[in-house]
């Protein structure tokens, strides 16, 4: 009878130990780096809620998490921070379309930016609870979002830290600090330690983030309770801006600069579609050549035509951000604003013990102002500007931006 049991107790030993060592070696992070220093989190409770917690509390358990908020012993020593570089080489119509200023600017220190930051929060969290607003997934629970919807979730386990990043809000120098933090990209054998000195090709490569949608494949079956954990203990954040104003913005750095691959697959159609050129250029230095541009109507109109999203969804420029980083499954801890982007991004690398270490790169002032709306939609029928506000009015609700009441009324 001794023989029997002590066999099951061995196997069930080698067993804990065989997820353990798994665990560890794919995540390359061990249970030394898990430096995680918020507990935040909002339940959604399933049916299988309790299976959840149970398994979350054995992984949990099995990783060695539980560090108190805040503990920075097991802390790397941080490095100072390296000279600023100039900022990256862009021709003289790129720079004009995109909108970069890189002049230094300095961060405003406000006492209220506490303040602010727990409203908008607030904000976003009674409208997720508001029942009268209304728009797709905001009742599916994390455990229901597909894995290939959670690929803008970066994650960096050496800071405890999960950005989702949104195009067209300073998403290419945020990628940056996370690849400067988590050390995912090597320059002559040694980590990136200017964020400015990391090419932009390499920014946008999906190879170099570790994001939630590859979690399955490193994972299997653990990759949700993970990511379950992931979110509970890491500091979560996001950035925003004006949802019609980042429209605007993606038009003009996909459509108003030459870019071949956003010709053929989206301009091309729109001038078919929209714009009666049956047969446009095949190529956009042709097109652009010849004078032949999509129009901000026609891609208004792609925008709204229902056959758009029956096709394929929309391109992560203009797919809008509850969709990208679903925030009533998610509760962030910090949601910054394109808008403030100065003292938000200063405000976060303190809040993520990091600003010794690094600098936010030298402000991002994009061109493409909020003032500039009523000029943009000057053209655009009323009925189109308020169909359009209806795609993106989600947007709008969760993050505080008022009703363009001046576009959707005559």
């Amino acid at each position: 009878m001794a023989r029997p049991r002590l066999f099951r107790l061995w196997l069930a030993l080698g067993s804990v130990l065989m997820i353990l060592l798994i665990i560890v070696y794919w995540d390359n992070v061990g249970t030394a780096h898990f430096y995680l220093h918020t507990s935040f989190s909002r339940p959604h409770p399933t049916p299988a809620q309790g299976e959840d917690q149970d398994a979350d509390a054995f992984l949990d358990k099995l990783l060695g998490v539980g560090l108190k908020q805040g503990d920075l012993s097991r802390r790397r020593t941080a490095q100072p921070p390296a000279p600023a570089s100039g900022r990256p080489a862009l021709g003289r119509m790129e720079e004009s379309v995109r909108g970069y200023d890189w002049s230094p600017h300095g961060a405003r220190k406000s006492a209220d930016q506490g303040r602010q930051q727990a409203e908008r929060r607030r904000v976003l969290r009674a409208s997720c609870a508001n029942s009268s607003l209304a728009f797709p997934t905001k009742e599916r629970s994390f455990d229901d979002i597909p894995n290939y919807e959670l690929n803008h979730l970066i994650v960096d386990d050496r800071h405890g830290v999960i950005y989702c990043y949104v195009p067209k809000v300073a998403c290419t120098n945020w990628k940056r600090v996370m690849i400067v933090l988590s050390e995912s990209l090597l320059d002559r054998g040694a980590p990136y330690r200017d964020p400015l000195d990391i090419p932009r090709e390499h920014v946008h490569n999906s190879s170099t983030h570790l994001t939630f949608n590859k979690f399955w494949r490193r994972y299997g079956r653990f990759s949700r309770h993970l990511m379950k954990i992931k979110l509970k203990k890491y500091t979560k954040f996001l950035f925003v801006r004006d949802p019609f104003v980042r429209l605007i913005s993606a038009f003009r750095s996909k459509f108003e600069l030459e870019n071949e691959e956003f010709y053929r697959k989206f301009a091309m159609p729109m001038l078919r579609l929209y714009a009666n050129h049956t047969s446009p250029p095949t190529s956009v230095s042709e097109a652009f050549s010849a004078g032949l541009k999509v129009s901000f109507a026609n891609f208004i109109q792609y925008l709204l035509d229902p056959h758009t999203e029956r096709l394929a969804p929309f391109n992560e420029h203009w797919r809008q951000v509850y969709r990208l980083c679903h925030p009533c499954q998610i509760d962030y801890d910090f949601v910054g604003k394109l808008e403030t982007l100065d003292e938000d991004a200063a405000q976060l690398l303190r809040l993520l013990r990091v600003d010794g270490r690094l600098h936010f790169p030298p402000s991002y002032r994009n061109r493409t102002a909020s003032s500039w709306e009523e000029d943009w939609f000057a053209k655009i029928p009323l009925a189109w500007r308020q169909e359009l506000y209806k795609l993106y009015e989600a947007d709008f609700v969760l993050f505080g931006y008022p009703k363009p009441e001046n576009l959707l009324q005559d």
